[in-house]
């Protein structure tokens, strides 16, 4: 029954592989592990109350959470694959008595220092092709440690586009826009640049599903909070004789459409029109939509 180890291993680690894959490079609704250690993670820290400081951490101590789950994950599968094989494939130190050094503890340290690329020497493969498979490891290991660097970077500029866009709305408030200041080519304008950074938010939100587990504690940078005033602006900017006016609302009012659609098919599964989609998305974050 030494296959059934193996078996094991390989398909835990075409599992996380395929996480892996899904969740940084081709980001889609399949990558299910690390979304829902996120949203897990999310819910849990939520139970305190969504103004104490486990809420702000549920983001970054989740993303942790999936990383060491990935690399946990992977040196167990190799650690099975090798444990079958131990003792009679491996070369041992001096010192090390070889039947006392092949038990699963000792399969999943020669993963781990496999997989970190340490290399230390102590228990090592002999056999051919567990030679070729060592550092095949090591490969996955370097790999697994570049995917995580890619998607902090890709992550935090996410999070950093949508805060900008939710200050913007809060200058927006702050400036009590009137409806003939609105009714314009500048109004145009403004309603352009919003529909524009609206998109923005949207693919942020399909290709960084993870960004919507981040808490935005200050309200001027919280997205969830500011969506009222683009719906009133929408609602207003239709209603304006300018014709550019008009089609820029229209645009918006497409823009707001699509993210209401997102929020609710990937976080929130509400299946309502995209005002109380916003409503929800706010409550979800400790928000009350504020008004236009």
């Amino acid at each position: 029954m030494t296959w059934l180890p193996v078996l094991a291993g390989a398909v835990l680690i075409l599992f996380i592989l395929r996480d892996v894959f899904h969740t940084i490079w081709h980001p889609t609704r399949h990558g299910g592990l690390s979304r829902l250690v996120m949203r897990g993670m999310w819910r849990l820290s939520s139970l305190r109350g969504v103004r104490r400081r486990p809420v702000g951490l549920a983001g970054p101590l989740g993303m942790m959470a999936v990383v060491a789950l990935w690399a946990l994950a992977v040196a167990v599968g190799w650690g099975l694959i090798y444990w079958p094989h131990m003792p009679d494939d491996f070369s041992y130190a001096t010192g090390l008595t070889p039947g006392e050094h092949a038990g699963p503890v000792d399969a999943l340290y020669v993963s781990l220092v496999t997989l970190a690329t340490l290399g230390l020497g102590d228990i090592a493969p002999t056999s051919g092709w567990l030679r070729v498979l060592a550092p095949v490891e090591a490969l996955v290991g370097f790999a697994l440690l570049s995917a995580t660097v890619a998607w902090v970077l890709g992550v935090y500029p996410a999070l950093a586009r949508r805060r900008a866009l939710a200050l913007r709305l809060s200058h927006l408030r702050g400036s009590r826009v009137t409806a003939g200041a609105l009714d314009s080519a500048g109004g145009a304008a403004i309603l352009d640049g919003l529909a524009s950074a609206l998109s923005t938010a949207t693919v942020d939100f399909l290709q960084y599903a993870e960004s919507y587990y981040f808490y935005d504690g200050d309200e001027k940078i919280s997205l969830a909070e500011q969506l009222g005033l683009v719906v009133g602006l929408a609602d207003r900017a239709e209603r304006a004789r300018h014709p550019d006016v008009r089609l820029s609302a229209s645009v918006l009012r497409t823009a707001l459409d699509d993210l209401a659609t997102v929020l609710d098919e990937r976080f929130l599964r509400t299946g309502r029109p995209p005002e109380e989609v916003f409503a929800a998305y706010a409550a979800d974050h400790g928000r009350s939509p504020a008004e236009p």
